[in-house]
């Protein structure tokens, strides 16, 4: 019971960065790339107090370092400038199916073997996000944001993929965020005084310190405890309770073109991971 109300923590913290980013950026609280900056410094923040009270720093060779820290800035900026445009729930579902897609084609790269559910599975997923941002009839959604956001899920991909090889999950995890911010700061010259308003500047925060860096070291802390399979499976709640928390929260309205591609996307992924 300890272990599925941890696991649901996670799921819910792993949707509530899009509510968050969505509702910060979107209403105009903040400027996208200042959230973005503020996410990865609050979560550098929290994470390095989270070395201390165990008493080790992180111990990272700097290869990995610079990809992971590379690659989490990648996913930062196309996160947070996609949610000028996306709706949290369709934010989320595009995020989560790049990501899922990414891995999956970088294990076909590496030789792994794929049975035909999966590359069925692989496929369908991809159609379930064409068919999510294919223009139609009443609103469209804006390629240019569906493509960063796509960006932004490639950017995770391989934050995910690099993170495999850690030898400390969370030392790694806060590198990451230092080296991001620090790649990032150069923003602040060049924004000027963009205007930040208390409520967005708190949203940024929640995210960064609270639903990014203690929902991944809550995350990596419980992983070895959940088979692969299993945790592949409960992610394909996090684009749902994403969809859901911005309909009650933030207002957004679930359409039937989200609805489909919601099951496309999802289905497609729970045959990956079935396949496996």
């Amino acid at each position: 019971m300890r272990l599925i109300i941890l696991t649901t923590l996670v799921m819910l913290a792993f949707a509530a960065n899009s509510v968050l980013g969505r509702w910060a950026i979107g209403g105009g609280h903040m400027e996208a790339v200042d959230f973005g900056l503020l996410r990865l410094a609050s979560g550098a923040a929290m994470l390095w107090a989270l070395c201390a009270l165990r008493r080790q720093g992180p111990q990272e060779r700097l290869g990995p370092s610079l990809l992971g820290g590379t690659s989490l800035l990648v996913y930062i900026l196309g996160f947070s400038i996609s949610y000028v445009a996306l709706d949290a729930g369709l934010g989320a579902l595009i995020l989560f199916g790049v990501v899922q897609v990414t891995m999956f084609a970088w294990g076909l790269l590496r030789g792994q073997a794929a049975r035909p559910l999966q590359v069925g599975g692989a496929a369908l997923a991809l159609v379930g996000l064409a068919y999510v941002v294919w223009p139609g009839e009443g609103a469209e959604v804006p390629l240019w944001a569906a493509a960063l956001m796509g960006l932004g899920g490639f950017g995770w991909g391989v934050y995910s993929l690099a993170g495999r090889g850690a030898r400390d999950a969370l030392g790694a995890t806060t590198v990451n965020f230092t080296l991001a911010s620090v790649l990032l700061l150069p923003w602040l010259w060049i924004s000027g005084d963009a205007p930040v308003s208390g409520l967005g500047a708190l949203l940024a925060v929640i995210s960064g310190a609270g639903t990014s860096a203690l929902g991944y070291a809550l995350w990596y802390r419980i992983l070895p405890q959940i088979a692969p399979p299993v945790a592949a499976t409960v992610q394909l709640s996090v684009p749902v309770i994403a969809i859901l928390a911005g309909s009650v929260i933030l207002g957004e309205a679930i359409g039937l073109r989200l609805v489909v591609g919601a099951v496309l996307v999802l289905g497609g992924i729970a045959l990956v991971v079935r396949g496996k």
